[in-house]
C-alpha cells in the first residue's frame, strides 16, 4: 500500500491565483478606458452638470439678447453635445468598473435600468479593463453625495409643491362644509 493520498491537492506554487493588487488605474474623464467607480462616476456627473447649466445660463442670456433663434439652438448644441458626449465615456468607464463591456450603456436607455450604474459594485480587483479606480478623496466625495441629495430634496420640494394646495383645498371643503346648515337642522 502507497503512503501518498492519491486525493491530496497538489503542493505546486502558483503565483497567479490570488491577484491583489496595490496598483489603481488613473481616472481619465474624457476616454473609454478605463475604470470609474460609483461615487467618482456621480462626482465627476454632477460637476459636468453644474459646469452645463452654468454655460446654458451665459448661452441663454446671450442668446436672449442677440434675439436670433438660429444662433441660440447652434449655441445650445454646442452646450449639449459635449455633455452628451461625456456623459456616454463616463458611463462606459462605470461599466468597465463593472467588469461589462462598454455597449451595455445602450440598456441605460431603458427606464429605471441606468439606476444598475450606480448601485452596482464594481470588481474589486483588476479586472479585464485594468486596475481599479483609486480611492475616492474628499472633493469626490463630496461632489458624489450632492448629486443624490438634491435629488431627493427636489422629489420632496415638487411632492409637496403638489400635495400642499391639495390639502389646503380639502380643509377649506372641510371648514365650509361644518359652517353650513345641514339637512334637518335649523
Amino acid at each position: 500500500m502507497s503512503a501518498v493520498n492519491p486525493f491530496t491537492p497538489p503542493n505546486a506554487a502558483v503565483a497567479d491565483v490570488h491577484l491583489t493588487t496595490t496598483e489603481f488605474s488613473d481616472p481619465k474623464v474624457w476616454s473609454a478606458r478605463g475604470r470609474l467607480g460609483r461615487l467618482r462616476y456621480l462626482a465627476y456627473l454632477m460637476i459636468a452638470t453644474l459646469a452645463m447649466y452654468a454655460a446654458l445660463g451665459i448661452v441663454g442670456t446671450f442668446g436672449a439678447r442677440s434675439q436670433s433663434m438660429g444662433l441660440f439652438i447652434v449655441l445650445m448644441s454646442l452646450v449639449y453635445l459635449p455633455y452628451i458626449v461625456l456623459s456616454i465615456l463616463l458611463l462606459i468607464q462605470r461599466s468597465h468598473d463593472m467588469n461589462w463591456s462598454g455597449w451595455t450603456v445602450l440598456l441605460a436607455l431603458i427606464p429605471l435600468v441606468g439606476l444598475i450604474w450606480v448601485f452596482k459594485a464594481g470588481t474589486p480587483d483588476a479586472n479585464r479593463y485594468g486596475a481599479p479606480p483609486p480611492p475616492n478623496t474628499g472633493v469626490i466625495k463630496f461632489f458624489g453625495l450632492v448629486g443624490p441629495v438634491l435629488g431627493v430634496i427636489a422629489v420632496v420640494g415638487i411632492m409637496a409643491a403638489v400635495a400642499l394646495p391639495a390639502y389646503q383645498g380639502y380643509v377649506n371643503k372641510a371648514k365650509a362644509l361644518q359652517s353650513s346648515p345641514q339637512p334637518g337642522q335649523q
